[in-house]
């Protein structure tokens, strides 16, 4: 067998193969037992024929049909044993067999091209800093509490911690109903703190039958301009339940805190450590992405576009598996390939560039690397270590753990540069203000 790789160019590599007839003897004569099997002739039944007349009457055509088959298969072969690393759907060019004789064949396929790499390291990214805000647990406590509460039903509202069933209609600026604006059986809970206050405000006092008025005021954009519209409504109350929180008791603390506390403070604190963890989730994030988006950003190339292809096809099908996962019906397959393909290349830049990185930085997963998490693994599952090293070595664990590597890399070779978004958000807000009064 002879084999040579031609470099097409930075991304595209050319397979070329020559096989003696010798060397692909097997697979001719494996290819002529499977066509036996569905082809039958005068006074032998199907799968019957004796090999020698399949090959006097059938052989040009069953050799030509398999010489396909094993180029694809020894294509396979030699990827493997010169670790040629294709990263897209091989495309066979070339095929020349001569029966006999030998078999010649090309194949072209995309690989991660070389990049000068710059800019990857040194870089200042910016890094939100969440704070834990005490009124947020004091309203995931209510929330919490609100959702254990009982109703009683009750003949007056007294305050805002009532339930109400309404009817509502619009009214235009005579106070006259506006038809086709009814709306019936409207549960509203006054306590909520995204009800217009004025529902609540003007509710209290009033019971079962009784009427009452609220408005609001619509404001939205349509380019530069400011468009106002006032709502009038009048509500009817059609029932009034008062909302009846549940006993604060130490047994009660550790069901909504899944035994984690016994007390609501201890549950504050609970909830102050998952906001906090959380948020510093958001933050890490946020800065991840931003500082791999720089990366890329600062090496941009052409990438292969096979290699696009290939992962725009394996994130629709994880899209459309979702999708079944999930019961949904008349996916819109065009439409899911639209939006996935920005996210797939720029996938496909990123892991080029990771695999440049790793090669510069000399960052690799070694086999002792995958065996210790075996071992690790195994202790933790009970399967046994060459069964799990065996795994790893044949999935692509050893390529997100390289991942990792790189990503760790990157994010110790630059700076994070941490802010309040809550501060910036207000000097963008004066920002604002500042420009609308010079106007």
């Amino acid at each position: 067998m002879e084999t040579k790789v031609n470099v097409l160019s930075e991304s595209e590599h050319e397979l070329e193969v020559t096989l003696d007839y010798d060397e692909i003897k097997n697979e001719i004569e494996e290819a002529y037992k499977k066509e036996r099997k569905s082809i039958s002739l005068p006074g032998f039944r199907k799968g019957k024929v004796p090999i020698p007349m399949l090959k006097k009457i059938y052989g040009e055509m069953i050799e030509y049909k398999a010489s396909e088959d094993i180029a694809n298969k020894k294509f396979w072969e030699i990827v493997d044993a010169q670790k040629l690393e294709p990263i897209s759907t091989p495309q066979l060019s070339d095929l020349d067999f001569e029966i006999g004789k030998q078999l010649k064949f090309k194949v072209k396929y995309d690989v991660k091209p070389k990049l000068d790499l710059k800019d990857y390291t040194g870089l200042e990214i910016e890094k939100p800093v969440f704070k834990v805000k005490e009124e947020d647990i004091e309203n995931e406590i209510k929330n919490i509490l609100k959702a254990h509460s009982k109703f009683e039903e009750a003949e007056i509202i007294e305050d805002e911690n009532y339930r109400v069933v309404l009817d509502l209609i619009r009214k235009d600026e005579n106070n006259k109903d506006i038809d086709d604006t009814k709306s019936e059986d409207v549960t509203v809970d006054l306590s909520d703190p995204k009800v217009n206050p004025e529902i609540a405000k003007n509710a209290t006092g009033k019971k079962v039958g009784d009427k009452f008025t609220f408005s609001f005021t619509d404001e939205h954009k349509h380019g530069d301009e400011v468009h106002k519209e006032e709502y009038n409504y009048e509500a009817t109350i059609k029932k009034i339940e008062k909302i009846i929180p549940p006993e604060i008791t130490e047994e009660f603390v550790q069901k909504i805190s899944n035994n984690k506390a016994k007390t609501l403070d201890e549950f504050r604190e609970q909830l102050r450590k998952e906001f906090k963890d959380y948020l510093e989730k958001q933050s890490e994030d946020i800065f991840l992405n931003a500082l791999l988006n720089k990366v890329v950003e600062n090496n941009d190339f052409k990438v292969p576009r096979g290699y696009v292809e290939l992962l725009e096809k394996r994130m629709l099908q994880s899209e459309l598996d979702n999708a079944k996962a999930y019961g949904y019906k008349n996916v819109d397959e065009q439409k899911i390939l639209e939006q996935i393909k920005p996210r797939a290349e720029w996938n496909a830049k990123w892991q080029v560039i990771l695999a440049n990185i790793a090669e510069k930085e000399n960052l690799k997963v070694t086999d002792e690397e995958l065996r210790e998490l075996s071992k690790e693994e195994a202790e933790k599952t009970g399967i046994s270590e060459d069964k799990l090293f065996k795994y790893y070595k044949d999935s692509n664990k050893a390529e997100l753990m390289l991942e990792e590597k790189v990503i760790d890399f990157l994010k110790k070779n630059n700076t994070a540069k941490e802010y309040d978004p809550a501060e910036k958000a207000k000097e963008k807000e004066k920002e604002t203000d500042k420009k609308e009064t010079t106007k």
